[in-house]
Formats: C-alpha cells, sequence, structure tokens
C-alpha cells in the first residue's frame, strides 16, 4: 500500500487516475462503495488507492484543478465503519487494507483495494443487484455494470461469449442458403485455397460457430442467425437487428417534424447487410474533384475515403452489442458522417488505435476477417485516423459512453487549415496557435464543443497535454470551460461565435435535392421511409392546461397534470418512469426540468437513477446524440423524433 503523500503528489500532478480517487469522506456513503467495487472488479487493474479527507481545491494549480487535504472527523470510527460495510453491502465480503495517515497536520485514510480473483468477480452492490451493481473503473469513474462488462468479469468462470449461444427457438431451416453461397463465394475471393470451401454446408457452419450441437440437435447460435439468417428468423429472434442510413438536412439533429428527412433500413444477414450499408453510404457521399497530373479528365472522389467508410461500418457491425435491441445509426449531417453502434467500446478510449483486437463478437469477427472485410488486429481506427490525415481531412473523433452504452464515430468531411481556416484562426487572436490548437478550434466550430477525450482522439497526445492546450484556448479567450473533473468539456466563447465566417469550407450544398442513397434497391431489401409534414407533432392533440404546477410543467396537457399530482412527490419507478415518457412525447425535457415536475427532485440523482437507464432502454433518446454532454440536452421519445 502506497503512502498517503505519494498518493497526494500524484493527484496534485496528474488528478485522479483509473487507480487513485480522492473523496471528502465525511462518511462511507454509497459513492465510497462504489469505487471499492470498481477497483475490485477492474480486470488487470491490480487494485486501487482510496484517499479519504482530500478533496479538490477551489482555487486552480498550474496544471489545473489541484487537491487540498481537508482531514477526517474521527478517523477510527470511519475506519470501523468503512470495513463493517465492506463486510456487508456486497455479494462477498471485501477486505480493503486500511490506515491512518497524517498529511498536512490533519488526519487522512488511505485505503488500498486489492483486485478479486478472476473466480471471485463479479462484485456487486447486493442492493443494486446485477449487472448494475458491479462497478468498473473506467479512467478515473466508477461506472455502473452492464451485460457486456458481466461476460468480461465472468471470464475467469471460462463463461462463453454471447454470439456463441444457442437460439433455442430456432433450427436449421431459420440459416439462409444465399447467404451461405455469398459467404463461399467471397472467402473464395480472399482465398481461393482455404480449406473449408471443400466442406459440406453442415461442417462449415459448425467450424464458423455458427451453429451447435444441443441435446443431440445442430441448432443455430446467435452468430448464425445474425450472419446468416432468413428474413423470418431475423425478425423473430432480432427484431431491431438493422442498419439504419439517415440523412439529415443542416448540421444537428431535425426536431421539428414539418422538416423531412429520408432514411433507408436494411435488415438481412450480415454477410450481406455490411456490404449493402458500404454501398449506400458511398454512393451518397458529397465528392470533390481534382485533375490528376498529366490528365485531361477530372476525377471524382467520395469526402471520405473508401476505406474509411469501410472500416467505420464494418466495426460498427462487429463491436456492437447484439444484446441491446438497437439498430446500428449512420447519420449524414451536412459537415459529417456519424456512425453509432450500440454497446461501449471493451477497449479504453485511450488505447484505441493501439495493437490488439477486443471483440465481444468472436464468431461474427472471424467470419468478417474471412471475407476481408475486417482486420481483427485493432488497426482499424490507425488506420481511418491515418487515411483521413492523408486526405488532409480532421481526424476522426470517437466517444465510448456506457450510459447511454453506444460506440461514435464522427468523421467530419472538411479539409484541414485551408485559406478560410487560416484567415478565420488569425482573426481570433494575435498569439500563435500550435496545429493541434488550430485542429481543436476547427472542431469546437463544427460540432459546437470538444472534451479531453476529442482532443486526444484529433491530436494524439496524452491526458495531460490535452488538458493543457484546452486550458490555454481558455485563457485565450476562445473557449469556455464547463463542468468539473472528468466531465469538463468546452464551448466556444461569444467572441468566436460571432466571427465564424458566414461561408465555412464545409459543402453547405448538401440538401435534399440529392438522390437518396439505395432507393433503387429491391423493397426485401431495404425500406424507404420519408417522414412527411403531414405527421402530427407527437402529443400536439393533448389538451393545454393552465399554470398551477411549477414552470417546467406548466405546458403539459390537464390529463397528465393530473396524473403527476396524483403520483405523489415520490413516486416509485413503476410510476415515475412512464410518467417521464409521457412528459417527453409532448416536447423535450431537460433532467432539471423534470426534477422540478417532480417536486424538485434532485436533478443528478434522477438522471442516474432513471433518464440514463431509460436512454439505454430505448424509452428515451438525446435532442442532441451527437454529443451526449452538449449543455443544452434535454430527453424526448423515440416517437418524438423523426424516425
Amino acid at each position: 500500500m502506497r503512502s498517503a503523500a505519494s498518493l497526494l503528489e500524484e493527484l496534485r500532478a496528474l488528478d485522479e487516475s483509473h487507480e487513485i480517487e480522492a473523496k471528502r469522506g465525511s462518511a462511507i456513503d454509497r459513492s465510497v462503495l462504489e469505487t471499492v467495487c470498481a477497483f475490485a472488479n477492474e480486470p488487470g487493474l491490480g487494485g486501487g488507492h482510496l484517499l479519504l479527507g482530500v478533496v479538490p481545491s477551489t482555487q486552480l494549480g498550474l496544471f489545473g484543478r489541484t487537491y487540498e487535504v481537508e482531514g477526517v472527523r474521527e478517523p477510527d470510527k470511519l475506519q470501523s465503519d468503512l470495513a463493517s460495510q465492506c463486510a456487508s453491502a456486497f455479494n462477498r465480503p471485501v477486505r480493503p487494507q486500511i490506515a491512518v495517515e497524517e498529511v498536512e497536520g490533519k488526519p487522512v485514510l488511505v485505503v488500498f483495494v486489492a483486485e478479486s480473483a478472476p473466480t471471485e468477480k463479479p462484485l456487486y452492490l447486493t442492493k443494486l443487484g446485477l449487472p448494475r451493481g458491479a462497478f468498473r473503473r473506467v479512467g478515473p469513474t466508477d461506472q455502473e455494470g452492464t451485460e457486456d462488462d458481466l461476460v468480461a468479469l465472468y471470464q475467469g468462470h471460462q463463461q462463453d461469449t454471447y454470439d456463441a449461444a444457442v437460439l433455442a427457438d430456432a433450427d436449421l431451416d431459420d440459416l439462409d442458403s444465399e447467404a451461405i453461397r455469398v459467404y463461399r463465394q467471397l472467402r473464395e475471393a480472399a482465398n481461393s485455397t482455404a480449406e473449408e470451401l471443400a466442406w459440406s454446408d453442415r461442417d462449415l457452419l459448425r467450424a464458423l460457430g455458427a451453429v451447435a450441437m444441443q441435446d443431440g440437435t445442430l441448432r443455430p447460435t446467435v452468430a448464425g442467425v445474425l450472419l446468416f439468417g432468413t428474413s423470418m428468423a431475423l425478425r423473430r429472434c432480432f427484431p431491431m437487428m438493422r442498419v439504419d442510413y439517415i440523412r439529415i438536412p443542416g448540421r444537428e439533429w431535425v426536431q421539428d417534424p414539418d422538416r423531412r428527412f429520408d432514411t433507408v433500413e436494411i435488415r438481412a444477414p450480415l454477410i450481406l447487410a455490411t456490404r449493402r450499408a458500404i454501398a449506400a453510404v458511398h454512393d451518397d457521399l458529397p465528392t470533390s474533384f481534382s485533375l490528376p497530373e498529366g490528365s485531361a479528365l477530372r476525377k471524382d472522389e467520395p469526402v471520405l475515403p473508401t476505406r474509411v467508410l469501410r472500416e467505420a461500418i464494418v466495426n460498427a457491425v462487429m463491436h456492437r452489442s447484439y444484446r441491446i435491441h438497437s439498430p446500428i445509426q449512420i447519420l449524414r449531417y451536412a459537415n459529417r458522417l456519424e456512425v453509432r453502434n450500440p454497446g461501449h467500446s471493451l477497449k479504453a478510449e485511450e488505447q484505441l488505435g493501439e495493437p490488439g483486437s477486443q471483440t465481444r463478437n468472436p464468431r461474427i469477427a472471424a467470419v468478417l476477417h474471412d471475407i476481408h472485410l475486417a482486420e481483427t488486429k485493432g488497426s482499424g481506427i490507425r488506420v481511418m485516423r491515418e487515411l483521413m490525415l492523408a486526405q488532409d481531412l480532421l481526424p476522426p473523433t470517437f466517444e465510448s459512453s456506457r450510459r447511454p452504452d453506444q460506440f461514435v464515430a464522427t468523421f467530419l468531411f472538411h479539409h484541414f487549415l485551408g485559406v478560410d481556416d487560416l484567415a478565420w484562426l488569425t482573426g481570433l487572436t494575435g498569439e500563435r496557435l500550435s496545429d493541434e490548437e488550430m485542429r481543436a478550434m476547427v472542431v469546437v466550430r463544427e460540432l459546437g464543443a470538444i472534451d479531453n477525450a476529442s482532443y486526444r482522439s484529433i491530436n494524439r497526445v496524452d491526458t495531460l497535454s490535452a488538458s493543457h492546450h484546452l486550458r490555454r484556448l481558455r485563457d485565450l479567450g476562445l473557449l469556455e470551460m464547463k463542468g468539473s473533473g472528468s466531465r469538463t468539456y468546452y464551448l466556444p466563447t461569444a467572441r468566436v461565435v460571432s466571427d465564424v465566417p458566414m461561408a465555412t469550407t464545409y459543402p453547405h450544398h448538401l440538401g435534399a435535392d440529392l438522390p437518396m442513397a439505395g432507393a433503387d434497391l429491391p423493397m426485401a431489401d431495404s425500406d424507404l421511409h420519408q417522414l412527411g409534414s403531414d405527421l402530427p407533432m407527437a402529443g400536439s392533440d393533448l389538451p393545454m392546461a393552465g399554470a398551477d404546477l411549477p414552470m417546467a410543467g406548466s405546458d403539459l396537457p390537464m390529463a397528465l397534470r393530473d396524473r403527476v399530482r396524483k403520483a405523489g412527490s415520490r413516486p416509485r419507478q413503476h410510476t415515475l418512469r412512464p410518467l417521464i415518457v409521457a412528459i417527453c412525447a409532448v416536447r423535450p425535457h431537460s433532467a432539471r426540468e423534470l426534477a422540478s415536475i417532480f417536486g424538485d427532485r434532485d436533478a443528478k440523482n434522477l438522471a442516474r437513477e432513471h433518464l440514463r437507464p431509460m436512454l439505454e432502454s430505448g424509452e428515451l433518446v438525446y435532442t442532441v446524440p451527437e454529443m451526449p454532454k452538449h449543455p443544452e440536452q434535454k430527453y424526448t421519445t423515440p416517437e418524438a423524433t423523426p424516425a
């Protein structure tokens, strides 16, 4: 166990990390137990240290936030309470090492929690149960567990992955012979001497993990139906397994149902759906042209390199969580492409692009590798970054979120540091900006905000360097810092917003006049849906009422306001969540507005206990899905948004 002095020195230099956490320690509350649980669960961490009696300072140090020693009252009682709760609050007793040390003349508790043995995981808070109570240590934060976390934590028990599970309600007739034929064709093109080409379909499927023996009968696995399933089997077993390509006019998610946009829904086994999605998006991307040296003919090319597009879509198909009933979404805005898949990255964000692949679907990944769609070496993200930079495009950003449980890859159509960019950046400040800082400012202009993870993603720097550069931009008056700790993000200042040129260099012409990609596909392969202006706003036909509720709920229909009133000030979950859905169907609401409607509840608790789980289950969606930490973020329902 390390000393309190050395831990405090590291905190002041680098802030909280994956293995050090500082807390006030006035009592052993749930947040302390969550950290204990996370340190014990996190595979390969080796455990972590908790400092009680040390708090963030109100003053900024050389590198931003620093820490000061506050000390703890009654350290002996605090030790006893911690030991007692660690022995009783979890599914098995935890025995942390605890010591009282004097630092700067005040008593501080140093707690070391060792990593649990693989066969003893997952550790979880019994009050919360599984999976939520099995906390993981993600960077400097403690994150509630998910189904995928349970798979990772149960690996010490030799539990197989989800895509290997046998589907009881499926048989061999649920596998499409055409999809199997296409696999053979693609495999032969990739390797004409592959030995499996000589095997029977039965033996081939068994070798691929697409079928498995159960009670003497061969039955399809999850991977088998996803890769080769018939349309009927996919509808029955995985009703939300599809790829949605959505084209949105402008640069923001459409809130107005009278504004039209187009969606192509691709429903097919993954062997076919992946290639169709790549083709549909590729044909619809804006193009740029060049005049090769020695040629009199112009050459039109998509604004995003073809391989970048392929890597992004294959990454989503291969790494998504198929436990979550939600489609993959490919959103094409006027200035960017976003690829969103259910399920956070199993690799830490700072490790994205490093060698080595961690996939939750190894059998699906192996088949995609066989036909040369996937590399399975962890090189995809690095390749995307390098190809974007080689085309003078801004590097992509990657955001892995556990609440909501999703991964988002964003690709700007913006050629970095053109004449317009340099003129704009020069006019912002007389100080010289580095290439990294200029990239950050262009990203802020295009997306409206930036955080430490996004800065690291586009510039390939460490956390400390990213924080230093972002704070320099803040000190220059270009960015405004919001939030604190790991939730810090930066917005453009009024000075920057007012100086954004009316004609920036992203393609303005990407409007609804372009032909819709995939519109010529047979309807059996992709259904083209168009949302017209004749659809009513969700809840718009409900009667409006007076203002006898708090201001945040004064525009709710009378019937809904009566339901809120009858529910009381502390309604239970089965009452509260349907009310939240009904309220957000009328119009989007922020967490603070919802908390006010329900009797000034704590907005943070409401978000943690209800809103985030409802996002994960699909009952709610963000109004600004591309940036969960957006300061104007609100919650609405899928039915109230264009779909």
